[in-house]
């Protein structure tokens, strides 16, 4: 892709994806829309702090996982995939990444723009004639700034797939 047409917001084009479990480091909530952000901030300032004090090491670029799609309310999990199992200590747990079949894409541009590509992703899972499940994850592969420039945002996309209609009930 050349550098004019990464910058533009939009999305990578789909693909299924089996991924491994990982071994993660969270913070978990159920939280109103308008508090996320203070959420991730105080979430994420945690586990930096705790991770640091146990020595363990970040594999990967923070996360936030929603154990169903959001509504008034998200209920999440935020963290790092670690080397290994954090000790709880505050709100920080330790946690895990399913191992699973996915359909992943990358969100290119400002957060705000995260919902209509998690619709796109969730289309597109029903034209694969699969059921797009309630677990889902973004990695947030740039780490925001104050000063960057909100389109240089790169966000991965990830939703639990099952086949057919009866697994939607699972």
């Amino acid at each position: 892709m050349n550098s004019a047409a990464s910058s533009q917001p939009g999305t990578d084009e789909p693909e299924i994806v089996d991924v491994e479990p990982a071994v993660t480091a969270v913070v978990r909530g159920v939280v109103p829309q308008a508090g996320l952000r203070d959420f991730f901030d105080t979430s994420f300032r945690q586990l930096g702090e705790t991770v640091s004090r146990q020595q363990i090491a970040i594999t990967g670029p923070a996360f936030g996982l929603y154990s169903r799609p959001p509504q008034e309310t998200a209920e999440l999990e935020v963290g790092f995939v670690t080397d290994r199992a954090v000790r709880p200590e505050g709100d920080v747990v330790v946690s895990a990444l399913p191992g699973t079949r996915v359909a992943r894409t990358t969100h290119h541009g400002s957060f705000d723009g995260l919902g209509a590509s998690w619709e796109r992703l969730h289309a597109w899972v029903r034209e694969q004639g699969l059921t797009p499940g309630p677990v889902m994850w973004e990695f947030y592969v740039t780490e925001p700034t104050p000063d960057m420039d909100p389109r240089e945002l790169r966000t991965q996309l990830n939703c639990v797939v099952a086949d057919g209609e009866a697994s939607a009930k699972d």
